[in-house]
């Protein structure tokens, strides 16, 4: 083989591999589309026609639908991380518990569709149902640094609190039970202003 040959090999190569590239670039924004409409277990098919794509194109970049759980849960776990940190938590009790289910409730409308999509999935993906739990574990310490006070209330009312600052009871009221945003906010800290008086007593 020439030398002048090479470059046009490695060229083709190159070209393969951005290819390749892309076309799981489409898939996961193609997933993640759907999800974003409302469709919360995306077929292959689906993801395939959306990406206009093959559906072979699919599973030979992904062999299971749970290897593209796991890369769409990894490409976009900054972003929504970044949703509930940051914000004012200085000031009094009251202000800083306004302040983080303010930043809450934000953070749930914007992840809504991912977070009910992860519901859905859980009893079938191990990789999903352990991130979940670590997510989980993480915003637990973020209302822990919102609300250092927290260190020293009971087991029970410490869990009561997380129970209603989750996503699960925020849906329950602004979706479920069709409460607006700001008055959802104002029964969750009233709620959990409660727990917490109720502890000292």
């Amino acid at each position: 083989m020439s030398e002048a040959q090479l470059p046009l090999k490695k060229s083709g190569v190159d070209g393969r591999v951005q290819r390749s590239k892309r076309s799981r670039q489409l898939i996961i924004e193609a997933m993640l589309e759907l999800i974003n409409e409302g469709v919360l277990i995306p077929t292959a098919q689906q993801v395939a026609d959306r990406a206009n794509i093959a559906i072979r194109t699919v599973f030979r970049h992904f062999s299971e639908m749970e290897q593209l759980y796991n890369e769409l849960d990894a490409r976009i776990r900054d972003h929504y991380i970044d949703l509930f940190r940051g914000g004012d938590r200085s000031g009094s009790l009251a202000q800083r518990l306004q302040h983080a289910i303010e930043r809450h409730a934000n953070a749930y409308i914007a992840l809504s569709p991912i977070i009910l999509a992860t519901h859905a999935l859980l009893w079938r993906s191990p990789v999903l149902t352990k991130n979940y739990a670590e997510n989980q574990h993480k915003l637990r310490n973020d209302l822990d640094d919102w609300l250092p006070e927290l260190a020293a209330v009971s087991a029970a009312t410490r869990e009561a609190v997380d129970a209603v600052a989750s996503f699960e009871f925020w849906h329950r009221l602004h979706v479920s039970q069709g409460i607006d945003k700001d008055n959802s906010v104002k029964l969750i800290v009233g709620m959990i202003s409660n727990l917490l008086l109720s502890d000292t007593l």
